[in-house]
């Protein structure tokens, strides 16, 4: 699996999984303007009880950078026993409403089928959807999707199209992505690629 998992706070997580959920940062945890970067291996120690206090109230409230929160936290076992499931219901409470990034995360959870039974196709929904409101994370996730076949037919013009528009923010990961999936294609499939990228807009949520 390629992907990214979000984390909304005041904080911004780099977590890097095991070998089997590398890609850039396998789940996606996310993701202020000016937020720290904490990896995975930092703070080993840390007591995140009242962290989870604090984005479980949020949650319950029916914020949805709250839910998300909690829902990381769940899923990294932070604070509390790790849950995949709790983790999946969290992320779909935000994704339900239109946060980008929970429903980037959705489609991870259903891409490696943790929490929920594994199924491409809802991956690639879930994906899509993020992807259509600009997000990186979800642009590179569904043109790894298209890039190997997974959910939808292989299709190296996508791959290559969200490839590119992720890598217009200048993420390593997606440039190294599109130009491998440009290795594979014919200069007419590059232009038509390129051409759907200019003609490419954001969706609102």
């Amino acid at each position: 699996p390629s992907h990214l998992l979000h984390k909304s706070s005041k904080m911004r997580y780099s977590h890097h999984m095991n070998k089997q959920l590398t890609f850039l940062l396998s789940l996606t945890l996310l993701f202020l303007v000016g937020c720290k970067t904490v990896g995975v291996n930092d703070n080993q120690s840390k007591d995140y009880t009242e962290e989870v206090r604090l984005h479980r109230l949020s949650a319950e409230q029916g914020n949805v950078k709250g839910q998300i929160n909690l829902g990381v936290m769940y899923f990294n076992g932070h604070g509390v026993h790790q849950d995949y499931k709790e983790a999946v219901r969290l992320f779909r409470l935000s994704a339900e409403q239109g946060l980008a990034e929970a429903q980037s995360n959705l489609g991870f959870m259903y891409e490696i089928g943790h929490g929920v039974q594994q199924d491409y196709k809802e991956a690639v929904k879930w994906f899509r959807l993020s992807a259509e409101q600009g997000n990186v994370k979800g642009q590179i996730n569904l043109g790894v999707m298209y890039d190997k076949g997974q959910g939808v037919p292989q299709d190296y013009v996508l791959a290559h199209m969200w490839f590119s528009l992720a890598s217009t923010k200048g993420i390593k990961k997606a440039i190294e992505k599109r130009n491998s999936a440009e290795s594979k294609m014919s200069p007419a499939q590059i232009a038509k690629a390129q051409e759907m990228v200019r003609n490419w807009k954001p969706t609102k949520k």
